[in-house]
Parts: C-alpha cells; structure tokens; sequence
C-alpha cells in the first residue's frame, strides 16, 4: 500500500510532463511579419498568423514563412552582347513572399528556385541587347528583367518589386576603345563649336565692311583709334599707311604747277 502511494505522484508528475510538452506544441506564436503554413495529415489546411495559433498535437504540422522584403544578390554572369562584346554583369533583386501557401505548395525552395530564375533572366535578356543599349539604357533593362522574372515567379507566391544591375564589367580592349571613341567625340565637338565660332566672326566682319562702305569716314576714325591704342607704348616703332585722301589736296597743287 506504501508503495502505490509513493508511486503515485510520480506517475502524476509524468502526466503533467507530457501535458506541458503536448500543450507547448499544440500553440505557436508568430510575429506580425510572419504566417504559418499548416499542413494536416499532409493535407494543405490554411496559412495563419500573426498572434497566437493553435495545433492539433502529432496532427498538425507548421511551416513559418516571412513575408519580409528579400534582398537577393545574383552572383556575376559571363554574358555575350548581341554585338558580340563578352561581359561580366551581377544585379541584386528586391522580392517578396505575398501567398504563402504557394510559396511552400508549388516550389520546393523558393529563394533558390528564384536565385536560378534571376540568373538565367539576366543571360537572356542581356545576351539580346547590344552594349551601348546596356550602359545608356539601364533603366530600360532593369525594368524589362523586373518584368520577365516577375511573370515566372507569380506562380510560386513571390512578388518581385525591383531589379537592379549593379554592375558591368567590360574588357580592357573594350574599354580602351571607348576612351578613343569618347575622346574623338570631344575633338568633334570641339571642332564644329571652332567652326561656329569662326562663321560668327566671319558674319560680323561681314556687317561692318557694310558699314564702313557706306560711310567711309568710319574706317579713318577706326584707323585713328588704332594709333592711340598702339602709340602708348612708347618704346615701339610705329610704321603706318597714311590714307591717300590726306596727300590728294598736295597731288593737285603739283599738277597745276
């Protein structure tokens, strides 16, 4: 009798152990960013959450997910340009999970099925454009790859919000061509803004041999002009023309004599 009573309490204390242990997997709770994926008997039952989430003990099985934007890093890939031009390109994708039962349902591992996803889209859609497109046209490019990958991975759950090339990275043949071709283009420039220049002045000079053939007295006081700005150096020699209407009055004196 002694002994049934001792054992008692110790089979009591079992009781309660295994009580706490059912009823501890029997609630989860999940934070405001998470959901919880069930599975009853294998069969998909709903996704739950935020809060307190009750499970049938043995029955019921949980799979969190994060509903958290996810900052994917493409590794780099070797990528041939439509104009044949070899490259080296890595980009970094900004996506979400907004179904959570697709993403655990239809998908073994979404991140790594949308790792291999990115990485492909980007050989693709690189590969069809030529490199000049690529380096003045980014932003056309990162949207049509956020729109490509976006469509593939819809199915899986999985909203992709940004695309971005981070990086291009070009050989050094290539990149001391477009040096040339970028310098040749500031001689170019250069050039025509000389040539300009130059049809200006050429315009104006044109504008005042107008003027001066119509009064000539300007050309003598523009001569004049030029004497006082050149005499005030005092150590210079000065040779100068003297106009032929100064010396006529003279010329005709001599021809009456």
């Amino acid at each position: 009798m002694g002994d049934a009573m001792e054992m008692l309490p110790v089979g009591s204390v079992i009781i309660a152990i295994f009580a706490i242990i059912i009823l501890a997997n029997a609630i989860r709770v999940l934070r405001e960013y998470e959901r919880g994926v069930i599975f009853r008997l294998g069969r998909l039952i709903a996704a739950k959450g935020p809060g307190v989430i009750f499970l049938i003990p043995i029955v019921d099985r949980i799979v969190k997910v994060s509903l958290r934007t996810v900052v994917l890093d493409v590794p780099t890939q070797d990528v041939i340009t439509r104009d044949n031009v070899s490259i080296k390109v890595n980009a970094v994708i900004y996506f979400r999970v907004v179904q959570p039962e697709k993403s655990i349902v239809e998908v073994e591992n979404f991140l790594f099925a949308t790792s291999q996803l990115s990485q492909t889209t980007l050989r693709s859609v690189l590969g069809q454009s030529e490199l000049d497109e690529l380096l003045a046209q980014r932003d056309k490019i990162n949207s049509k790859l956020q729109k490509i990958i976006d469509e593939h991975a819809e199915p899986w759950g999985i909203k992709v919000s940004n695309v971005e090339v981070k990086q291009i990275d070009l050989p050094i043949e290539m990149q001391r061509a477009m040096a040339k071709q970028a310098e040749a283009e500031r001689e170019r420039r250069a050039k025509v803004v000389h040539a300009e220049g130059e049809f200006q002045a050429s315009q104006k000079l044109l504008e005042a041999a107008n003027i001066i053939a119509l009064n000539p007295i300007s050309l003598q006081l523009r001569f004049l002009q030029t004497l006082t700005e050149v005499a005030v150096d005092k150590n210079s020699t000065i040779l100068f023309p003297v106009p032929i209407d100064l010396l006529e009055p003279f010329l005709e004196r001599n021809r009456k004599k």
